[in-house]
């Protein structure tokens, strides 16, 4: 059988396509996820959802399953003793459930084509952590469960955004110290 060039021209092509998806959701494609953090040097039992109980160590972060809407987790202590039974609501994709309580902060980078951030980040509010003032109104959160990210506290900002003709945003969560030690990175003139 000959393949005729028209036809050589489809299958190069398909497969050029079927290249490039593979490309984008092996490499490029932003994870949704759902992670629980404990940033604290305890160690905690939880269960979501009635489910089996789990563990997290110092320090631990990893990926949980959640399901859309009403949640419930409950959390124990070392010894195995409740310290809390909760709910909280999921609306979408990506998520942080913070067990402890403890100080996050959730900070927008912005990017574009000749951005001033130093112009842009002062017509912003501050905010203060543990009496220092930061620019670009980074947002505390230390309520059980936030949605208000684009990233993850176990992703980066993109070194490159694709469309610089305008400014654009991206918002990430932190635990506090690593905000500071971001912050302190990113804007060294502080």
């Amino acid at each position: 059988m000959k393949i005729t060039a028209s036809t050589k021209g489809l299958l190069i092509s398909l497969g050029v396509c079927i290249a490039a998806f593979a490309i984008y959701f092996l490499f490029l494609a932003k994870k949704n996820e759902y992670l629980i953090d404990n940033p604290t040097n305890d160690t905690y039992y939880f269960k979501i959802n009635n489910g089996n109980e789990q563990t997290i160590a110092s320090g631990q972060y990893f990926k949980v399953d959640l399901n859309k809407g009403k949640n419930n987790i409950q959390v124990f202590d070392k010894q195995k003793k409740l310290l809390y039974d909760s709910a909280f609501e999921v609306k979408k994709y990506r998520g942080l459930i913070n067990i402890t309580h403890q100080d996050y902060f959730v900070h927008t980078q912005y990017y574009g084509y000749n951005i001033k951030k130093d112009s842009l980040l002062l017509t912003l509010d501050k905010t203060n952590i543990d009496n220092e003032l930061y620019l670009g109104s980074p947002k505390k959160f230390n309520s059980l469960y936030t949605e208000a990210f684009y990233y993850n506290i176990d992703e980066k900002y993109d070194a490159i955004v694709k469309n610089v003709q305008k400014v654009e945003s991206r918002s990430k969560i932190f635990r506090k110290q690593d905000f500071l030690n971001y912050y302190k990175e990113y804007y060294p003139s502080k």
